[in-house]
């Protein structure tokens, strides 16, 4: 008698790992530095925006969740200059401060990049789909709580650190909703290679319209509430 096959089952964690992959993947081509993250990963109770700048994206569909990255304002201008260099743009013609629009205008779309990838690979890994909504970056002077009770039914919130190539320090949180995979059969995820897709960004980040802005305060008040503060 044949012995079953154990199913494949794809939970919290490794949802989680392949968004931290999609980090790493997008900020390294976009900035040709190493960035990298811990090895642990945290369970926390609360998710929020924290200082100097939080960008977050809401994403539906399959299943439901919150991505949030935190910057301080040393990583979020080390590595909006390495973007920008890394395009041809002389070092001299920088914004000097991580509260200009420009590094707000750059994060976002990173942040965009990041959560695209992410949902390219739950489309080809997981055969669902989820859809992203626009990042959007707010400059803080003080942590901001965020409520993801609504949305998801069962909340699992996930802290991970990342380092860039000077040691500095960001923070991606995750709230998803608990959910579990379990694969039925052997398909073909059609993985993409091709990391110069990646680079697609980089026309779309010169045309200035597009890119997403720094929301203003009726934005910003109008955004919050909408994830229940």
């Amino acid at each position: 008698m044949a012995t079953e096959e154990t199913s494949v089952v794809y939970g919290t964690e490794d949802l989680l790992t392949s968004l931290c992959n999609s980090v790493i993947r997008v900020l390294n081509v976009a900035t040709n530095s190493k960035v990298h993250y811990s090895a642990m990963v945290q369970r926390i109770t609360k998710i929020g925006l924290k200082p100097d700048i939080g960008c977050f994206v809401l994403f539906d569909g399959g299943f439901s969740g919150l991505v949030v990255l935190n910057f301080d304002g040393d990583t979020a201008l080390e590595i909006y200059e390495k973007y920008m260099l890394n395009m041809g743009m002389p070092k001299s013609e920088l914004a000097s401060s991580f509260t200009s629009d420009e590094v707000a205008n750059i994060l976002g779309e990173l942040m965009n990049q990041i959560v695209g990838d992410f949902t390219g690979k739950v489309r080809r890994e997981l055969q669902t789909n989820i859809t992203q909504n626009q990042p959007k970056m707010l400059v803080l002077t003080k942590q901001v709580m965020l409520s993801v009770d609504t949305p998801l039914d069962r909340p699992e919130l996930r802290r991970v650190s990342f380092f860039t190539e000077k040691n500095n320090i960001f923070y991606l949180e995750l709230a998803i909703d608990r959910t579990e995979f379990i694969k039925l059969h052997d398909f073909d995820a059609h993985e993409v290679t091709d990391a110069d897709a990646l680079l697609d960004f980089e026309q779309a980040s010169e045309q200035k319209s597009s890119a997403p802005a720094a929301p203003d305060d009726d934005e910003n008040s109008e955004l919050l509430k909408s994830l229940g503060m």
